[in-house]
């Protein structure tokens, strides 16, 4: 089943290109959609019946590397003052977090998880999109089918 993601890279980055427009306008640095990626698997739901099959982020490892999603931002705020893309403002958001009131974007845990899940889905289903519109679809279905 591993080998039909192999039939698809150059796709992939295509797509990848793509939805950085997306990724950019997200609450996630492109550092940390990296990670969330790394972390998150794509499979094909009901892959033998056509009508209903399509490509699923499975993202059961993303809670494990949530501090790590933590330690990024923290580097990137050393660095450059604040992650500007996280809507924080640095110093505050530095210590809120010393002071354990939060992981300085206002958001928790679940929050960020939930939003991570949200965009890794909405990259499988532009993958998907794309596969379709270049006629490659059914070829990958089959192949993940193998």
């Amino acid at each position: 089943m591993a080998d039909w993601t192999d039939s698809i890279v150059g796709d992939r980055m295509a797509v990848d290109r793509e939805f950085n427009d997306q990724v950019e306008h997200s609450e996630f640095s492109s550092q940390e959609w990296g990670l969330i990626m790394t972390a998150t698997e794509l499979d094909i739901e009901h892959a033998d019946d056509p009508e209903h099959a399509r490509i699923v982020a499975e993202t059961e490892k993303l809670p494990q590397i949530m501090p790590e999603l933590d330690n990024v931002r923290k580097q990137m705020a050393q660095m450059g003052g604040g992650d500007q893309s996280s809507g924080g403002s640095g110093i505050l958001d530095s210590l809120k977090g010393a002071l354990g009131l939060g992981n300085g974007t206002g958001q928790s845990d679940q929050e960020r998880l939930e939003a991570a899940e949200r965009l890794t889905q909405a990259y499988a289903d532009a993958l998907q999109s794309h596969l379709e519109s270049n006629g490659k679809w059914e070829q990958v279905r089959i192949a993940y089918q193998e």
